[in-house]
């Protein structure tokens, strides 16, 4: 009797996980976290590696959140040229050079934005934090999305940023 009651809870449990794990039939895929609380996992993550205070986690949090959401106009239009990159290279239009030019700068702004967080998160930093910070992959710079937080290297701050136009196809 004791294992039927075991095994009835147990086929419970995962049925009840399956149906949580459902898709909500929308058809369209989660809405991206919002700048706050990608900087909050951030910050998580580098207080579990650094042992942050609660003052220095709470001026973390706003420091990449302001690089978030400064980074999302450029991003968006990262995307625009990205696209308009990708069109170019299926018609060999003559807009391919000038297309990757305002690719490159878009990039170096995120860059930019990136790199000024990291900076500013760094001066909070003890001298023992910053020890350790410099132990980690990257200089710590290994957040979301790998070095330079989300998008990998650059610092993409939304995690879209691609590092070049899709092979012709």
């Amino acid at each position: 009797m004791t294992g039927k009651f075991t095994m009835l809870c147990a086929a419970a449990a995962l049925a009840g996980t399956l149906s949580y794990a459902q898709p909500t039939g929308s058809g369209s895929p989660p809405a991206p976290p919002d700048p706050a609380t990608m900087a909050t996992l951030r910050v998580n993550q580098l207080s579990a590696q650094l042992n942050l205070t609660d003052a220095q986690k709470a001026s973390a949090i706003t420091i990449f959140t302001n690089a978030y959401t400064a980074g999302q106009t450029v991003q968006t239009s990262l995307q625009t040229n990205q696209q308009s990159l990708m069109t170019a290279v299926k018609a060999n239009a003559s807009t391919i050079d000038s297309l990757s030019s305002t690719i490159g700068g878009l990039q170096g702004q995120i860059l930019a934005i990136n790199s000024h967080a990291q900076a500013d998160f760094y001066a909070l930093l003890t001298p023992a934090q910053q020890t350790l910070f410099n132990a980690m992959p990257q200089g710590g710079r290994g957040g979301p999305g790998g070095p330079g937080g989300p998008g990998g290297p650059g610092g993409g701050m939304t995690g879209n940023a691609r590092r070049g136009p899709p092979p012709p196809q």
